[in-house]
């Protein structure tokens, strides 16, 4: 079961949602000598609604998009994985498909551990989800950590 959680990739797009699939990964990690593969995928294009007066329009290097989410992402880690027992941390950032890149950095790893946002009925049909294409197509088990929701307990129970 401690080879389980060696090489464990937490895919991470900076929401709060992906922050506790990141503690629960540092957690499985920590103490067993594991290592956590943090990934964030830049999408290389996103679908125009209206076009920005064109003294907003600004064209960034792809280079430097990779140097800033990679900054962002390596201070956000040290502030949500630290202690003595936390695992050694990778931090990448890549252009591309979410679920393309996932897919190809499961290839070196033993688990995956990521948020779902849990979509349901319209929005989920429309938009789809990153998580459930990986776990229909990932080559090593997947661990997913689900929204929080405020369910209501009924009385009696």
């Amino acid at each position: 079961m401690a080879s389980l959680f060696r090489r464990i990739l937490v895919p991470h797009d900076f929401s709060d949602h992906a922050n506790r699939a990141l503690r629960v990964a540092a957690e499985l990690a920590s103490g067993r000598g594991g290592r956590l593969i943090v990934l964030h995928a830049i999408v290389p294009f996103q679908p125009v609604t209206s076009f920005p007066p064109t003294e907003q329009l600004a064209w960034i290097p792809p280079a430097d998009l990779i140097a800033q989410d990679r900054k962002r992402l390596a201070a956000l880690v040290a502030r949500t994985v630290k202690g003595r027992a936390a695992p050694k941390v990778e931090c990448r950032v890549e252009i591309g498909d979410p679920y393309q890149r996932i897919m190809e950095a499961a290839r070196r790893a033993d688990a995956i551990v990521m948020a779902t946002m849990g979509r349901t009925g319209l929005p989920h049909l429309l938009i789809g989800s990153v998580a459930e294409k990986v776990i229909r197509h990932s080559p090593v088990p997947v661990l997913t950590i689900r929204a929080k929701t405020t369910a209501r307990r009924s009385k009696g129970r």
